[in-house]
């Protein structure tokens, strides 16, 4: 019971560097970045309240509201800035800025906490306010977003650490963080695999020639993809399969590398096909961060799951 309970101990606290947060942080503040310039332009008509906006805050809202009333949503900033006199355009462009800084401020990992913070709890409220029009991406971020303001941060690559000279942060503590990320992105890949095994759509290839010629993502002409349409049927498989096996094969040392690079592949050829291009690069930085820093040499051993938990 006792070399048990020490592998169990092993398995969820390993002793890691901070180079996997270092890869969160400064992915998460590309992410952010380029997610709030997109929107530059569209900010107002997507979040605003009343029939100006392309689908109202205000419904989205109080459909919200009936599943907990203390989610966070941009209509708690509205009302608040409303007590001071402001305008709710105003209020909307101060939450883009405040969502932009943020960004900027993990980027260099300045005040990366309180910055991590300010991110998730804009971004979420954004997404939630806008749920109707919201998608995957969105969820991502906010999970990424979750762990990195709850790590220890700053890691040594940031501002923080090398203006306030902070002591290295336990390391044991900076494996837990990373070791929940990556059962996280386990159990997501495999029963979204698991799910898409269970339909005959990807195993014929009706659901990726569906999911090209959908708009807005019908960017691959029609025409090529019938030219090519022999190969949809094992695009499919492929995806199956590389989402349920990830959980097993993320985790060995001689499959992480290709496991991971074909991942990352994936998410890149969804980006390009199917102009998905933010969703791509989140799910690269989670998948990167997570299990990235362990493809130098000496770090396999670590994470080898179903060894230290059944040997």
């Amino acid at each position: 019971m006792r070399a048990w309970k020490e592998r169990v101990a092993a398995f969820f606290f390993p002793t890691e560097s901070d180079a996997w947060l270092a890869t969160l942080r400064i992915g998460l503040a590309l992410q952010i970045i380029l997610y709030v310039l997109s929107l530059r332009n569209d900010w107002h008509y997507l979040l605003a309240g009343g029939a100006e906006a392309l689908a109202s805050r205000d419904l989205s809202e109080k459909i919200l509201s009936l599943e907990s009333p203390l989610i966070p949503r941009l209509g708690w900033l509205v009302a608040l800035g409303s007590r001071f006199g402001l305008l709710e355009t105003t209020i909307l462009a101060i939450t883009w800025t405040c969502l932009l800084l943020a960004g900027l401020g993990l980027l260099i990992g300045l005040f990366s906490r309180f910055s991590a913070i300010v991110a998730w709890f804009i971004h979420l409220g954004a997404a939630k306010s806008g749920g109707v029009l919201s998608y995957g991406v969105d969820n991502f971020m906010t999970i990424g977003l979750f762990y990195l303001m709850l790590s220890p941060l700053p890691d040594h690559y940031s501002l923080d650490q090398r203006w306030r000279k902070l002591r290295p942060k336990d390391g044991q503590l900076l494996g837990f963080f990373q070791r929940v990320l990556q059962l996280h992105l386990s159990v997501i890949y495999f029963f979204g695999g698991l799910t898409k095994c269970l339909g005959s759509g990807w195993w014929d290839g009706t659901n990726v020639w569906r999911a090209l010629i959908r708009p807005p993502s019908n960017i691959v002409a029609p025409e090529l993809l019938l030219h090519w349409k022999a190969l949809l049927p094992l695009a499919g498989i492929s995806i199956c399969l590389l989402e349920t096996g990830y959980p097993v094969f993320i985790w060995h040392k001689r499959t992480r590398k290709i496991w991971l690079a074909c991942i990352c592949a994936m998410h890149v050829a969804i980006g390009i096909t199917m102009g998905m291009y933010l969703f791509a690069l989140i799910m690269i930085v989670l998948n990167v961060a997570a299990f990235g820093p362990h493809l130098g040499a000496g770090q396999g051993e670590k994470i080898a799951f179903p060894r230290q938990l059944v040997s």
